[in-house]
C-alpha cells in the first residue's frame, strides 16, 4: 500500500491512505540504514488493520526541512512583522533565499499591520516583493485570511518567520483546534520565545498544513557563491543580459543586475543584502565531519 505520513510520535508513524489513517512502525532496517522517516514522506507500507502496520519504504523526496522536520513541502508562509519587532528587509530576504534554495514556493504574510504602522511602509514592502513576483498578503487587508487559505488547496504548507512575528497566533486563527501556545515579545531580547511540539499535518482548505511553526534563524551552511544569485528571481531574469555567464554581479563589466539596481528596476535593498550574504558565504568556516 502507498500513503503519506501525517504524524510521527513515540516511534509510531501515522499514514494517510485512501481515506484512512494507519498506525505503523518502521522496520528495523531503517535504523540500521540510518534512515529517519519524516512527516510528509510518501511511503510504501503494509497493514492488516488500522493499528498494526509496518512502514517498508520511503519514496524519493522532493525536499526536506529540519525545523520543522517535514518532507515534500510545496510552499512556505513567511510571517514577517511590520512592527514589534520592527520590519527587516534583511531578515525577510534571508528567509526567502533559504526557502527558494529548498525548491519551496514562498508566500509573504506581513503581520501586525494594525499596530501603528505607517501606510507608506506597508505599500513600499508589498510593492517591492509583488514586483518580483512573490505573493504578499497584508494582515489588515480585507479577506486576508480567506485569501491565504485559498492558496492551500492540494499543497503541503509550512509556516516560518522571525520570532515574535505571530506565527502561532496566525496558525491558531487558521486552525482553532490547535490552541498553540503564544508568547509576548521579550522586551530584553526583542524577540519571541519558542515552544516545541511534535509535527502533524492537518487538513486546511483542501490542503495540508504543518501544525508547528518553523525556524526563526537561518545560517547559509550549504549554499555556494554561484548558487546564491539564483535564489533571487529578479537577478535570474536580468543575468541573461550580463556579459559573463557566471557573473557574480559585483565588479564585472556590463552587469545587467547592477544596471537595473541603478535604474531602480531591482530594489537596492535586495542587492545590498545579496552582497552581504555573498560575503558571508565567502567567509564561511568549513564544516568538517568527525571520523567515527
Amino acid at each position: 500500500m502507498k500513503g503519506q505520513i501525517q504524524k510521527a510520535l513515540s516511534g509510531f508513524y501515522y499514514i494517510y491512505s485512501e481515506g484512512e489513517i494507519y498506525q505503523t512502525r518502521a522496520r528495523g532496517n531503517f535504523r540500521n540504514r540510518k534512515i529517519t522517516p519524516l512527516v510528509g514522506d510518501y511511503v510504501v507500507f503494509e497493514s492488516e488493520n488500522l493499528t498494526e502496520g509496518y512502514l517498508l519504504e520511503i519514496l524519493p523526496r522532493k525536499n526536506k526541512l529540519l525545523r520543522p522536520p517535514v518532507a515534500n513541502v510545496d510552499q512556505s508562509v513567511i510571517v514577517i512583522s511590520l512592527t514589534e519587532p520592527q520590519f527587516s528587509y534583511f531578515l525577510l530576504d534571508r528567509f526567502l533565499i533559504s526557502i527558494e534554495y529548498e525548491d519551496i514556493e514562498p508566500l509573504i504574510y506581513l503581520s501586525k499591520a494594525d499596530l501603528s504602522v505607517a501606510p507608506e511602509l506597508i505599500e513600499e514592502v508589498a510593492t517591492t516583493y509583488r514586483k518580483i513576483g512573490y505573493t504578499v498578503i497584508v494582515s489588515t487587508e480585507e479577506k486576508a485570511m480567506s485569501n491565504l487559505q485559498n492558496l492551500f488547496s492540494k499543497r503541503l504548507t509550512v509556516f516560518t518567520g522571525q520570532s515574535g512575528a505571530g506565527k502561532s497566533a496566525l496558525l491558531n486563527r487558521l486552525m482553532p483546534q490547535l490552541n498553540l501556545e503564544t508568547a509576548e515579545i521579550s522586551d530584553a531580547l526583542g524577540r519571541g520565545r519558542h515552544t516545541t511540539r511534535h509535527v502533524e499535518l492537518l487538513p486546511v482548505a483542501d490542503g495540508l498544513v504543518a501544525d508547528t511553526p518553523g525556524f526563526s534563524a537561518i545560517n547559509f551552511s550549504t549554499i555556494t557563491e554561484k548558487e546564491l544569485a539564483k535564489q533571487f528571481p529578479e537577478f535570474v531574469q536580468a543575468s541573461s543580459y550580463c556579459r559573463f555567464r557566471e557573473c557574480l554581479h559585483l565588479n564585472e563589466p556590463d552587469c545587467e543586475v547592477k544596471r537595473q539596481v541603478e535604474t531602480n528596476d531591482i530594489a537596492k535593498s535586495r542587492y545590498d543584502n545579496y552582497v552581504y550574504f555573498l560575503d558571508e558565504i565567502k567567509n564561511r568556516k568549513p564544516v568538517y565531519k568527525k571520523k567515527r
